[in-house]
């Protein structure tokens, strides 16, 4: 079964070398029990792990059932492990947070057979512990313990056995127990090698070998070794074993990485709440100034469109005389004449004028001082202006120079509180009004409260209320949006035509507003400060990753031992990998979800206690969750990456 030619092991102590094994060679049969036997540093266990491939040979050759394995990658060789071989350890290396069936089931996830968790049951059946299967280690005695370790060997049925000292930590009821439970194994034509320094343990084995300095000394058979042996007949090719087993993970394999990985950050309770803190600070701040920008960007949207999509405003300019600015329509007025022209270029849907003054509004024994604005007609319409209740003038009012009004919010709440003003006659500036329309509300604007304010027609304004004979501005409304560059330069053209203007007057005369053009800048300056507060948050999720990266680092080191233990039982370096990156993944996840709960719970609170406009977006929580698995993959990915490369030995030894 075993051939071993020339062997050498040299460990490296600082700059001093120890050589471990000299030149050993050795033969092993099909069902042979061989003890091995040395003093402390004879090179006995050294000789065992290379025998169970858990370390490497500086020279010479190993064949297992034939095949040179010396040269076998690592991934190899833990196929070989988990299919070829059960390892029984003096320390046991039961995993504390597992109960005994699921330790004895752990071969079983790296074979790909989690399904036949009848083996596992039977193995414990077997070493006597039926009534034991869902107790923990810390609820077993030390020589149910060493049974459950030997179940774990024996769940894929290998045909070679290795225990190192599976007695030493035993008292002689346990230890007469272990070796029974051996002897029966080795009956049943298992080929065990055991490492032991007691001679009353060496003598179940058929097979004693000696060592010191690293060399065999003696090799002699038990005298008293009267058993017959029926070798189990290997039915196992190596190259089925390397090349049948496919290296790609199974649904099954996934879906018992991701269990392991969930029970290790439930049993690391504090150690896995610390982790997801970072992240859940960092998803909740993005969460929270995205909604915060998204919100600022819809108001200022309704506030852009309350004052009217498609609009040209057309102002009156200032001219400057020896230095000195002077009002504005110095240069130009504009008359109702002007609105009727405009009215006719190509691409105006419709144009309204408009003056504003001051007015003092009284009814009863209240009275308001407030902003009247007269209009056209059309108003309504282009301003998003019309009214939720009563009705809006109409051409004929404004021809006759109707005295009727429609009022905002503010002006209702302050002059008629919680009376009716429909149809309600009031005076503005001693001048008798009916009410006809209120206002739907558009709310404040920085300084200026747009609830505050009284509309009346623009004739009536001009000759009854206000004297003016000049309109303050035009409003125009381009049917197509496509058309808002030419039918402004139409408009341009128009004007210094009817007024007779020259180039140079021309920009000063007057000016044109592009209602669409501020709309785009305060839109991509939201955007842009959007942007900012999310970058700024996003600088928290990095943060919170290279703590996960940190508390990970620090999980390989704990679980030194219990990475050992996978990959002596058959786990190979994508195995550790991927159990460590689905841990962080999980984690981040976890804190990623809290975090977007927590994210949105903070700007509801801005909404409520601040009055800000927030807005959480479906494509926010997106972003934030995803951005967290990313961070939880890459700076996962460095601790995984050194935990599967950890050495099997020197993960077992490590204290």
């Amino acid at each position: 079964m075993i051939e071993l030619k020339s062997i050498t092991k040299t460990y490296k102590t600082g700059r001093v070398g120890v050589a471990a094994l000299q030149g050993v060679s050795l033969e092993i049969g099909t069902g042979e029990f061989v003890a091995i036997m040395g003093p402390s540093g004879s090179g006995k266990s050294t000789l065992l792990h290379l025998l169970g491939l858990l370390d490497r040979p500086d020279s010479g050759q190993y064949y297992l059932i034939g095949k040179d394995v010396t040269s076998l990658s690592n991934g190899q060789l833990a196929l070989l492990r988990n299919n070829m071989m059960g390892f029984v350890f003096q320390q046991f290396h039961l995993l504390p947070r597992l109960s005994s069936l699921e330790n004895a089931e752990l071969p079983l996830i790296y074979a790909g057979k989690r399904h036949l968790k009848e083996k596992a049951v039977e193995s414990l059946n077997n070493v006597g512990l039926s009534q034991r299967m869902k107790h923990r280690p810390n609820e077993l005695s030390g020589g149910e313990q060493q049974r459950v370790a030997i179940a774990r060997a024996l769940v894929n049925d290998p045909p070679l056995i290795l225990a190192d000292e599976p007695t030493g930590n035993l008292d002689t009821k346990s230890q007469d127990e272990i070796m029974a439970i051996l002897e029966k194994l080795n009956r049943s034509g298992k080929t065990i090698i055991m490492v032991t320094h007691e001679a009353e343990v060496a003598a179940h084995a058929k097979r004693i070998i000696r060592m010191r300095d690293g060399s065999i000394v003696s090799d002699e058979e038990n005298k008293n070794f009267k058993k017959d042996i029926l070798p189990d007949p290997i039915n196992r090719s190596i190259n089925d074993i390397l090349h049948g087993e496919s290296s790609k993970i199974k649904r099954a394999e996934f879906i018992d990485h991701f269990r392991q990985a969930f029970w290790s950050i439930v049993s690391h309770k504090m150690r896995s709440m610390l982790s997801m803190l970072g992240i859940l600070i960092g998803v909740a701040a993005v969460i929270a100034m995205l909604a915060l920008g998204q919100g600022a960007k819809e108001s200022i949207s309704k506030t852009i469109e309350s004052l009217g999509s498609n609009l040209l405003t057309v102002r009156p300019g200032s001219h400057r005389l020896h230095g000195v600015a002077l009002e504005a329509g110095a240069v130009t007025r504009f008359t109702l004449q002007d609105v009727d022209a405009m009215a006719k270029v190509p691409g105006v849907k419709r144009v309204s004028p408009s003056i504003t003054g001051r007015g003092q509004v009284v009814y009863s024994n209240k009275n308001w001082n407030t902003q009247v604005q007269g209009t056209g007609e059309s108003f309504a319409q282009m301003r998003a202006s019309v009214p939720a209740i009563g009705r809006f003038f109409t051409d004929d009012e404004s021809r006759m120079r109707a005295r009727v009004a429609v009022i905002g919010a503010t002006v209702v709440k302050q002059v008629f509180g919680d009376a009716n003003p429909l149809d309600a006659m009031v005076k503005i500036n001693r001048i008798s009004f009916q009410i006809v329309g209120i206002l739907p509300t558009k709310g404040t604007t920085m300084w200026h409260d747009q609830d505050d304010i009284v509309v009346i027609p623009i004739t009536t304004a001009m000759y009854r209320l206000l004297g003016k004979q000049y309109v303050d501005s035009i409003d125009v409304e381009v049917s197509d949006p496509s058309l808002m560059e030419e039918v402004q330069n139409s408009i341009k053209e128009l004007i210094i035509k009817r007024h007779k203007l020259t180039n140079k007057e021309s920009e000063d005369a007057f000016e044109i507003r592009n209602m669409a053009d501020i709309q785009q800048t305060m839109i991509q300056t939201t955007q842009t400060m959007t942007m900012l507060l999310g970058s700024i948050a996003t600088i928290s999720l990095l943060v919170g990753g290279i703590g996960i990266m940190n508390i990970m680092l620090v999980s390989v080191t704990e679980r030194t031992r219990e990475i050992g233990l996978r990959k002596a039982i058959g786990a190979r370096e994508s195995d550790i990998m991927l159990q460590f990156i689905i841990e962080s993944i999980v984690m981040t996840f976890t804190g990623g979800a809290l975090g977007v709960l927590f994210g949105s719970g903070i700007a509801l609170l801005l909404a409520v206690i601040a009055g800000w406009t927030v807005k959480v977006s479906l494509s926010s929580v997106i972003l934030a969750t995803t951005f967290s698995i990313f961070v939880g993959l890459v700076f996962g990915l460095w601790p995984a990456r050194q935990a599967s490369k950890l050495d099997p030995i020197e993960a077992l030894r490590y204290e």
